[in-house]
């Protein structure tokens, strides 16, 4: 992690996020008396940046309009593709402590997907490849099983997990498997 956050920092960063669904997980480590993961003791540093992101995130993930299996594999094909280790293996971990899927790697590629799921993956891949150039064909794809306001949400979740996985790669900030404990996850 190329900056430094002490434990005072990371309490008054949290005084007012922990309650918000996003950092469940991360509420469940501070009430065991241990640290939250390091995406989150790095943006303790600006509380407004922790509390922005919180809200941002009860529209898109993990609240929103989309199902939260779909939600893991755009996010895990994303940061994958990002080569962001922080969040391909938490949510590697969150896919399976939620019981979205035995193998979360081989669910991305297997046959068993619905085809909401492969229309989604394909549109990430087409976002991040050229989000200028997706193509009509593919949109008109997506307007046959997605409502409007899901391709909305859709099309935020793959801009806001590429600006997480920028934000932890720059910072050089890793997962240590914190949310694959048993007692780390809060109300799973």
């Amino acid at each position: 992690m190329r900056v430094h956050v002490s434990s005072d920092q990371i309490e008054e960063g949290f005084k007012d996020a922990k309650t918000a669904p996003l950092y469940a997980e991360s509420a469940g480590l501070l009430a065991q008396g241990r640290m939250p993961v390091e995406m989150l003791q790095a943006m303790s540093l600006r509380p407004e940046i922790l509390n922005a992101i919180a809200a941002t995130a009860a529209g898109i993930y993990p609240g929103g309009l989309l199902e939260r299996p779909l939600k893991e594999r755009v996010i895990l094909d994303a940061s994958r593709a990002n080569e962001c280790q922080f969040s391909t293996d938490s949510h590697l971990d969150l896919m399976q402590r939620l019981g979205i899927v035995d193998d979360p790697v081989k669910s991305i590629h297997d046959d068993g997907l619905t085809e909401r799921e492969r229309l989604a993956l394909a549109y990430t891949h087409a976002a991040m490849r050229d989000s200028n150039n997706v193509s009509d064909s593919l949109f008109e794809r997506l307007k046959h099983v997605f409502t409007e306001p899901e391709i909305v949400e859709l099309t935020m979740l793959i801009g806001y997990i590429t600006m997480l996985n920028m934000f932890n790669n720059c910072l050089q900030l890793k997962y240590h498997g914190e949310y694959g404990e048993t007692e780390a996850i809060a109300g799973t």
